[in-house]
């Protein structure tokens, strides 16, 4: 697939090589974030049967009023903690990290330590 933007095509050939090495398993599904320019996306994925177990995101009703006043890494950490509550309701207590290709740091890293927070593994 061609991509007139470079930084996007470097982003999904970084995803390839990532999704070689990461695979979610029914005991460990994999948290896999997309971050765009105004929202986050966070959801849990068995690889096995390709189902989306729970999902997360700025745009979520359960959150979405409260998100306006904070920054952007802040409303990240916000669907972090969302998502492992929804994980917890499902018993789903550790998960496997799939960046997605973005850099690990930033709102990346802030949905990641929002989940460790309230309780997933990785």
């Amino acid at each position: 697939m061609k991509y007139k933007n470079p930084k996007e095509a470097a982003r999904v050939r970084r995803k390839k090589g990532i999704r070689k090495k990461v695979f979610g398993t029914p005991e460990r599904p994999r948290l896999s974030v997309y971050r765009s320019n105004k929202h986050i996306y966070a959801q849990v994925i068995d690889d096995t049967t390709g189902q989306t177990l729970a999902s997360a995101s700025t745009q979520t009703g359960e959150i979405r009023g409260s998100l306006t006043d904070l920054k952007k890494a802040d409303a990240s950490k916000k669907v972090g903690e969302l998502l492992a509550q929804r994980c917890k309701a499902k018993n789903i207590e550790q998960v496997v990290f799939d960046r997605n290709g973005f850099i690990y740091t930033g709102r990346v890293a802030a949905v990641a330590d929002g989940a460790r927070e309230a309780g997933l593994q990785f």
